[in-house]
């Protein structure tokens, strides 16, 4: 089944606004010492890396328009794997 684009932008948008809100207000050490916290932005930037690999398959001209879509599918590597 192909993926559809929207949902894909769709997907790292909610990604990146759950990122945001769960982060701010916070600082490294308390980012650190919050095992859930670490996990949760973590997957998401996972979902995110995904996704835009995803929409780069499918759709590589809107993926194109999002700017830096090698480093962030490189960055989701990163945590998957680093």
């Amino acid at each position: 089944m192909p993926h559809d684009p929207p949902k894909l932008l769709r997907d790292i948008l909610d990604s990146a606004e759950r990122i945001l809100g769960w982060t701010r207000g916070k600082n490294l050490a308390e980012y650190e010492d919050d095992e859930l916290l670490s996990d949760a932005v973590e997957r998401n930037f996972i979902i995110i890396g995904e996704a835009m690999s995803r929409l780069v398959r499918v759709d590589p001209a809107t993926a194109a328009k999002l700017g830096d879509f090698p480093q962030i599918i490189g960055f989701r590597n990163v945590v998957v794997h680093g």
